[in-house]
């Protein structure tokens, strides 16, 4: 039914757990990719500039749902190391409660607020119209999205993440092929990009909602299970608030600032909607090491073993430091070539992107290092560490900087860049220090 992660070699098991997430996250963040290249292919500037905002958005949304989820993965890790079936049944159970109802909420709120949105970001006048009609149907696949991630959330805590990676391979694949259709053989643009994500996500939730079912992978739910229960969705929403609130106000900060871009030209626009894709891409590896820490700590926590949970943080940081270094080394040689994979007929725009690049890419290793002790904290069941750190971050150092960045610097992106990387700087002062005092702590206790 579920992995145990609480035995055996805790690298191995690292290792075991992140390579099938790891895969099933560059897929999922192909979607956008996928979107933006073939756009590319097929259309101008504007219908980059607009999928590259739409996008922008749809990967907000997405990272506040996965954020709310990690309470269900953390509540049902623990209850997997504890033993505790029934609790695992009950967790899943009000999970699907709840996100059921949160997902048609959101998507009647955000149908209704489409053009708002847009206008909020300051979107260029000439890929408003795209915009609109990217985002006006992807909000319309807002509970396809939410169920993959709830699905993905509860196999993660029960250490499961293979599952998951079947499905999203599906949809990837199919996702490609209907941009192709959609954009290059229909002609319908944004509005194509759109629909070939929505329907591909609605393949992959109902193939694996079909898998689940068959295989009996999951304990049994009842009925009892779905009924929203003080205790257990209290515990849910404990964790997953803070890290959703948390990973909302990172994400704001890099709307933030997407705005100040937008404000320039449209080639800064383009620009840094690309490489926000790319380092997308380049920070799969940072976001791996926090669902595994946060998963196999969690269950360590649960079966009282904190001292593999430590290790587990020890690894991931290793491995996240040694990426984050190789990232760094590689785009400050050929941002370029990169960034025009993307921009064919920018020049201009594709310098910048080079730029915009070289001063972003640093936060590859500084990144990982505090997402690694994000997870350990979540599987500690003290997610206001990074809700704060996060927060701190965001008002003190990157939102305030990219600011006078984007207005002292007319003529590059380079140090737009840089904010970014001089938040992580806080972050992971903020996070060294709460651990070794939790530590001293611990070591006088015992």
């Amino acid at each position: 039914m579920e992995q145990k992660l609480t035995e055996g070699s805790v690298f191995r098991a690292l290792v075991r757990f992140s390579l099938p997430y790891l895969l099933s996250y560059f897929l999922q963040t192909l979607y956008g990719m996928a979107d933006l290249y073939i756009i590319g292919l097929f259309c101008g500037t504007e219908s980059s500039t607009a999928v590259s905002v739409g996008s922008q958005v749809m990967h907000v949304l997405t990272v506040i749902l996965v954020g709310l989820a990690m309470g269900t993965t953390v509540l049902v890790g623990r209850s997997v190391g504890a033993g505790r079936e029934r609790d695992i049944a009950a967790a899943i159970g009000n999970t699907v409660t709840f996100f059921s109802v949160l997902s048609i909420l959101l998507t009647a709120a955000l149908l209704f607020c489409v053009s708002p949105v847009v206008s909020l970001l300051s979107t260029p006048p000439e890929a408003v119209p795209g915009a609109i009609r990217y985002l006006s149907v992807c909000f319309c696949g807002i509970p396809f999205i939410t169920a993959y991630n709830v699905i993905s959330a509860v196999c993660r805590g029960m250490g499961d993440t293979k599952t998951p990676l079947r499905y999203v391979g599906v949809a990837c694949v199919m996702n490609i092929a209907l941009d192709f259709l959609f954009i290059g053989a229909l002609r319908l643009d944004t509005a194509g990009a759109a629909l070939g994500t929505v329907l591909s996500q609605a393949a992959s939730v109902v193939s694996a909602l079909w898998f689940l079912r068959r295989s009996r992978i999951l304990p049994r739910i009842m009925s009892s299970d779905l009924r929203p229960d003080r205790g257990t969705l209290g515990a849910i929403l404990s964790v997953g608030i803070p890290v959703s609130v948390q990973d909302g106000l990172i994400q704001a900060a890099f709307i933030a600032i997407t705005v100040f871009a937008n404000r320039r030209r449209l080639n800064d626009a383009a620009a840094v909607g690309v490489v926000e894709k790319i380092i997308g891409i380049l920070f799969l590896i940072p976001s791996t090491m926090l669902s595994a820490t946060s998963a196999l700590g969690a269950q360590n926590f649960g079966a009282g073993r904190p001292d593999r949970a430590r290790l587990t943080l020890r690894y991931a940081i290793f491995v996240a430091l040694g990426w984050g270094f190789l990232a760094t080394v590689v785009m400050q040689i050929a941002a370029e070539p990169f960034v025009s994979l993307f921009l064919r007929d920018g020049g201009e725009a594709v310098t910048l992107g080079g730029q915009y690049m070289r001063g972003y890419v640093m936060d590859c290793m500084l990144a990982g290092v505090h997402f690694c002790f994000s997870g350990y904290f979540c599987a500690m069941g003290k997610s206001l560490v990074p809700f704060v750190h996060n927060l701190l971050s965001m008002m003190c150092v990157r939102i305030p900087v990219a600011y006078w960045a984007s207005v002292t610097f007319a003529e590059t992106l380079f140090p737009m860049g840089l904010a970014s990387t001089a938040g992580s700087v806080l972050s992971v002062a903020i996070c060294v220090g709460v651990y070794l005092v939790w530590s001293r702590r611990e070591r006088k206790n015992t």
